[in-house]
């Protein structure tokens, strides 16, 4: 769920956004709750020596890994890659979703899938080849397992998802346009691919969707105002999240005074871009990533130009 998922994003923007809602008192109280369920990822980063120099313009990258254990390191692939960009000027955040497909060059282990990163090496390794690809550091990292896609959800009482199609998944009905998603049916939601023929593309969509929606229910007035609510949500959030160790509520808290003046409509979610599909030498189909436009990327990423880099990027896929 990061992500995701995915849904890790919570921790990034809902979360920090919620709290600063609330009196010292209580925000104290959601910060134990948060200690007392979440993981911390001792070493989630790489070497220093292998990674780039750290941003001096204000702006913040945050990877977000969904995977089906939020043990890091556990062998199995990650699900689901986003990077969260929060640019110096908190104008808006950028969450952008990399193929999980992708083929890439793994640091130590040669050209691959980049999902296979976390299999190789955990999240040190997942956050390297990501910052390699990229040319970008990585300032904080969240995993967040899949049972936690229903956690939140039914934690805040049900998720409303815009779907761009009409599909079956799980056994549940999902119609095209909006759907008010419990959590079994988020999970479903969230994790299908099968029934499209854009497969893994659409599912990101899905995924990008319901992110969308959990950011508007954290955000919703009525779970704002309400002590038990925040609470049954953090609870719920943090027993399914791991992060890096400086990722604490009081960093959290901090992303979030800087960036109190942005809105749900403030998020803007996009697709890493790709080329087409391509097979390797031992038989393994993968999607190649536009090299033009990684290199737009990356300069968009240095420059902190992200909002302008989507504005000109006709092979991007803005959700928002």
């Amino acid at each position: 769920m990061v992500t995701t998922l995915v849904a890790a994003l919570v921790v990034f923007v809902g979360l920090p956004a919620l709290v600063l809602g609330v009196g010292a008192g209580y925000l104290a109280h959601l910060a134990r709750t948060w200690d007392d369920g979440a993981t911390t990822i001792r070493a989630a980063f790489p070497d220093e020596a292998d990674r780039p120099a750290p941003a001096d313009d204000g702006s913040l990258d945050v990877l977000l890994l969904g995977s089906d254990t939020r043990v890091a390191g556990e062998s199995g692939r990650s699900d689901s890659m986003m990077l969260v960009h929060l640019p110096a000027d908190r104008s808006a955040v950028y969450v952008m979703s990399i193929m999980r497909d992708t083929w890439v060059d793994v640091p130590g282990h040669g050209m691959a899938k980049i999902n296979a990163a976390y299999s190789w090496g955990g999240v040190p390794l997942t956050v390297q080849t990501v910052e390699q690809l990229l040319q970008t550091r990585i300032d904080h990292v969240a995993e967040v397992d899949f049972a936690g896609f229903e956690a939140m959800t039914d934690a805040l009482g049900g998720v409303d998802v815009v779907s761009t199609r009409t599909f079956r998944a799980g056994g549940h009905e999902f119609v095209q346009g909006e759907n008010h998603l419990d959590g079994e049916q988020a999970l479903a939601f969230v994790r299908e691919r099968k029934s499209f023929a854009e497969a893994d593309h659409q599912r990101v969509r899905n995924q990008q969707a319901f992110i969308r929606g959990l950011v508007d229910g954290v955000l919703d007035r009525r779970t704002l105002t309400d002590p038990s609510a925040l609470s049954a949500f953090v609870a719920a959030t943090a027993r399914h999240v791991a992060v890096d160790p400086g990722l604490t509520p009081t960093r959290m808290a901090e992303i979030a005074w800087s960036a109190r003046g942005l809105r749900p409509s403030g998020l803007k979610t996009f697709t890493m871009a790709t080329s087409g599909l391509g097979t390797s030498a031992d038989g393994q189909s993968y999607v190649s990533f536009d090299v033009d436009r990684l290199y737009a990327l990356r300069e968009a990423l240095r420059d902190d130009a992200v909002g302008d880099y989507l504005a000109s990027a006709s092979s991007a896929t803005p959700a928002g």
